[in-house]
């Protein structure tokens, strides 16, 4: 930074003076709170991490030097809740994407659903294009199917995110099913679950301790490593009929249902209240 663009030793004084007052405001919000979820400790809050920001970035512009403070990024922290202490209503909005990282894999695994479905008993169709096959799968399978199955359809996992949310009344059927998220409103938050692969840079070495790395083979039962076959050699094509695959695909939903809650291992943020 040029000495013309400094701050000058009155601005970072003066934004030193805001970190102190914003700090008693801080602590007698908390002193005077109401409750738990208090908009006031908030908003103090949030002043205060923000007049810490502006202060450490002027010491170091001007000084080049920093505090001992870490500051929380408040974009990541729920707004204060403002709805209803017990709700009778609930919106549950989620939010899982993903990239098509093997298209031929996708459309050979919709074909074989809309070949099996060609008897009337569901979507049916054909799925020769990443659109149609993606039409086929998601109209057979439930969203938790998907996530857990999603690298046999040549899909690979995103971000997801899930908001649990208080609404006063129940919707009217239909009418939000054209613009389903326009109405989410942070402040009616109950609970929230993000899962992103961000999160996984901040997982520390630390984490690991305490687990028990040594396992106990038994070698009635080890295949030795130059006997083992490898994975791209396995032929995974069976010839079940049909009624074999509906039974299975029937039993493995509620076993997907289970997958989807530990779905992304080690990646998961609870921004809950």
């Amino acid at each position: 930074m040029s000495d013309a663009a400094q701050p000058t030793a009155a601005e970072v004084r003066a934004a030193a003076e805001a970190v102190k007052t914003a700090l008693d405001r801080h602590l007698a919000a908390v002193e005077r709170r109401s409750g738990e979820d208090d908009p006031a400790v908030y908003e103090a809050f949030n002043e205060l991490a923000a007049a810490a920001e502006e202060y450490d970035e002027l010491l170091y512009d001007r000084y080049d030097e920093v505090t001992p403070f870490e500051i929380p990024g408040t974009e990541e922290a729920l707004p204060p809740y403002q709805g209803p202490e017990e709700a009778s209503a609930l919106s549950v909005l989620i939010r899982r994407d993903y990239t098509v990282a093997e298209p031929q894999r996708l459309i050979v695994q919709a074909q074989r659903v809309a070949d099996l479905d060609s008897g009337g008993r569901g979507t049916g169709g054909s799925a020769d294009t990443v659109h149609s096959a993606l039409g086929v799968l998601f109209g057979e399978f439930e969203p938790d199917e998907i996530s857990s199955r999603h690298k046999e359809f040549g899909l690979e996992e995103g971000d997801s995110t899930l908001w649990v949310t208080a609404v006063d009344t129940p919707a009217e059927p239909g009418e939000w099913l054209d613009a389903p998220f326009d109405q989410a409103d942070p402040h009616r938050v109950v609970c929230r679950f993000d899962v992103s692969v961000v999160f996984d840079d901040e997982l520390d070495d630390d984490a690991l301790d305490g687990l028990d790395t040594d396992v106990d083979i038994d070698p009635d039962v080890a295949v030795p490593l130059d006997e083992a076959v490898p994975l791209d050699e396995i032929d995974v094509d069976s010839d079940l009929d049909s009624d074999d695959v509906d039974a299975a695909d029937a039993r493995g939903i509620g076993d997907a249902h289970r997958a989807g809650e530990v779905n992304g291992e080690g990646r998961v943020r609870r921004a809950g209240r």
